[in-house]
Parts: C-alpha cells; sequence; structure tokens
C-alpha cells in the first residue's frame, strides 16, 4: 500500500480537481480529503455515505448559574473577553481553562466539543474518507490525523494499493498531520512568483519530514518564463517535474458539472493528467 499526498502552497491551484481525476484513473486506491477546514473532494466525487463519526476536539468554559455569585472575577482575567453578563460566548472561549481553575465557588466547568464529522463513503470510483470541521473549531490537524487513520484501515480491508489524499493547503499543522509518514508528496503549482514562492515552502516541509516529493506545474502556459525557472529550480533540487498541464477552460466546465476532467473530457488536459498518473505511480511503485 502507497500513500500520496497531494499538496499545495496555497488554495486554488487545482489540488481537487487534479486528485478527482486521479480517483478515476487508479485502480484499488482509497481516495481522503485531508483538506478538513474546507473539503470539496466529495463535490467532484459525488459520495454516498455509509458510515458518519462524531469528532471531539478542545473544551469550552460553562458557568453554572445557580453555582456563580457573579463576583465578576473570571469576567475580569478572561484574556480573550469571552465571557459577558456571565454567560461565555463558545466561538470567543480559547478553552485555556483559566477561568475554571480561579472561580472560588468552583462554578466554571470545562466541556468536550463536539467540533466535527468524519465520513467513510462510498463512489463510483472507490471509498472516500472525508470529514468536516465545524466553525471556528481548532484541532484540523488532529482531524487529519484521524482521516488518514480511517483510510489506512479501508484500504487494508478492501486491499487497495494506493491511497490518495488531497491535501490541505499551505505549511501549517494540517500539512504536517497530513504529510509525516507519507510514500510520496505531489505539488500542484502555478506559474506565478508567490507560486513560487510556495512551491519552496512546500519543498522545505516534505525534505524535513525525508518525503520525497513530485512537481505538476498546472496552467503552465500562462507564463512560461516562469515555468522554466521551476523547472530549472527542481533540477538543482533533484525533484522531477511529474506534469505540465495547459490552461484549459475545459477544467471550469467539468467542475461546474461535478464531474472529473478526465471523464468530462478526452483532451490535452484529460491526457497531460493520465500521463501525470502514470509517471506518479512509476515513482511511488519505486518506493
Amino acid at each position: 500500500m502507497r500513500e500520496l499526498i497531494v499538496l499545495s502552497g496555497k488554495g486554488g491551484t487545482g489540488k481537487t480537481s487534479i486528485v478527482g481525476s486521479l480517483a478515476v484513473l487508479a485502480e484499488k486506491k482509497v481516495m481522503a480529503d485531508c483538506d478538513v477546514d474546507a473539503a470539496d473532494l466529495h463535490l467532484l466525487l459525488n459520495p454516498s455515505v455509509k458510515q458518519k463519526e462524531e469528532f471531539w476536539s478542545g473544551q469550552t468554559a460553562f458557568i453554572d448559574s445557580e453555582k456563580c455569585t457573579k463576583c465578576g472575577l473570571c469576567v475580569k482575567l478572561c484574556r480573550f473577553d469571552a465571557i459577558e453578563n456571565f454567560r461565555v460566548a463558545p466561538i470567543a472561549c480559547e478553552g485555556c481553562g483559566f477561568c475554571s481553575h480561579i472561580c472560588p465557588v468552583d462554578a466554571i466547568k470545562m466541556q468536550d466539543n463536539m467540533a466535527g464529522y468524519l465520513f467513510i463513503s462510498d463512489t463510483k470510483y472507490g471509498p472516500l474518507v472525508h470529514a468536516k470541521l465545524g466553525i471556528a473549531q481548532e484541532n484540523s490537524g488532529k482531524l487529519v490525523a484521524k482521516v488518514r487513520q480511517e483510510a489506512k484501515k479501508v484500504a487494508a480491508e478492501s486491499g487497495a494499493e494506493y491511497i490518495i489524499c488531497d491535501g490541505p493547503p499551505g505549511i501549517g499543522c494540517p500539512v504536517v498531520s497530513s504529510l509525516s509518514g507519507a510514500d510520496m508528496a505531489l505539488l500542484v503549482i502555478e506559474p506565478t512568483l508567490s507560486g513560487i514562492h510556495d512551491m519552496e515552502r512546500v519543498m522545505g516541509v516534505c525534505r524535513h519530514f525525508n518525503v520525497p516529493a513530485a512537481v505538476c506545474v498546472n496552467k503552465y502556459d500562462i507564463n512560461e518564463e516562469n515555468t522554466r525557472d521551476i523547472e530549472s529550480y527542481c533540477k538543482s533540487q533533484n525533484v522531477e517535474i511529474a506534469a505540465k498541464i495547459p490552461f484549459d477552460n475545459v477544467v471550469t466546465a467539468a467542475m461546474v458539472e461535478g464531474i472529473p476532467v478526465v471523464e468530462f473530457s478526452d483532451g490535452a488536459v484529460a491526457q497531460e493528467i493520465t500521463r501525470l498518473w502514470k509517471k506518479v505511480s512509476r515513482l511511488l511503485n519505486k518506493k
């Protein structure tokens, strides 16, 4: 079983569109959406939910009005201004627990948060493990780890050869949680100055966790000079360019229809993504 994580330095580079197409092309695989803060792979794969599980993480303060003497100490000392009229605003509360320790009558308790949901679903392309983090909830790194753990269980049960993960953008905690222990990372990059900078940052995270990386330049022909700079940098870092996908409005048309682009069209974009999967699968099988 090989695990591929698809990353980018920011949102909107085309990660999910590419992962949706890989779901069509790959055989014996499990898909996982690790971008739990803004999950959208399900919009392309149209899953049928088989299992739904609550995700509990973090705590919020609760004031027992029967015990509270309204001394005002908690209001005065809360650094997040989360207590007003002796009630806790759940979104403002950071769950630090300080108020519960300083309350002289033990009227404040810390309650666990129901922070989101984990789903295990079926799609026409195979199993999908995905999640939804609640509004203003944190610990997305912990939920990402749970998504990956469940994906590995499903893959083991189904005899899958690949786990293909749609990763979160950036280089923060969710990326670290999704990348550590993966067999390979595919970095989806746009040929812009910020895209080049983002690629260098994500590549640094991959090196830190000793995860080999390959690069896919999406919409490479909108700035071929920057594309050449990306190729030059990757060559200097001994990182392979796995594909250069041209700009085409067919990708947007496929997204509007909720269909992976390789199933929607057999044009240049679909052909290049097909070549991308062949190259990535060869690299994965060398590990």
